[in-house]
């Protein structure tokens, strides 16, 4: 297995000629994105559903000044950036991480082109940013199924609460 520091890629461009060599090996690629601050059993969950559908599983993954904006609180993110992408990049089923600083990931689904875009269930296709994108270049969208009960902010929300 790849170690995880070779997983984590510095920027879209240098992920793209991996990409490029996944496909030209007809290894179907599978995109998702979030913070993924606090990993947790609903992260670990859909990561895993998300990497059976293809053969590599991208993960893009918020800068933190993204995640600031995303209004998810104060003191968000816990984790930052790299600690984050390294410790995504430790899951086996997981093949390559990236960092996305912008408000959503549409740049870089559009540099990449993944065979498959995949979000949770709390959205609907049609709300998913990219889908265009992904469905046009002759990809699939899916959603996966979300473990009830399992959220970052609940986890922190615990924790100060008691």
């Amino acid at each position: 297995m790849k170690p995880a520091s070779k997983k984590i890629y510095k920027n879209v461009e240098d992920l793209q000629k991996k990409v490029d060599i996944w496909k030209f090996n007809n290894q179907k690629v599978v995109f998702t994105n979030g913070c993924f601050d606090i990993l947790h059993l609903g992260h670990v969950d859909y990561l895993e559903k998300s990497a059976a559908l293809g053969k590599k599983l991208i993960v893009a993954v918020n800068s933190d000044a993204s995640v600031r904006k995303l209004n998810k609180g104060k003191e968000r993110p816990i984790n930052d950036e790299y600690a984050r992408m390294r410790v995504l990049a430790a899951l086996g089923f997981v093949d390559a991480v990236v960092l996305f600083g912008e408000p959503t990931p549409l740049e870089v689904i559009t540099t990449l082109k993944p065979s498959v875009l995949v979000k949770g269930n709390d959205y609907s296709v049609e709300n998913i940013v990219g889908a265009d994108v992904v469905i046009k270049s002759g990809g699939e969208v899916k959603t996966i199924e979300l473990v009830e009960g399992y959220s970052t902010t609940k986890i922190i929300n615990k924790i100060l609460n008691g």
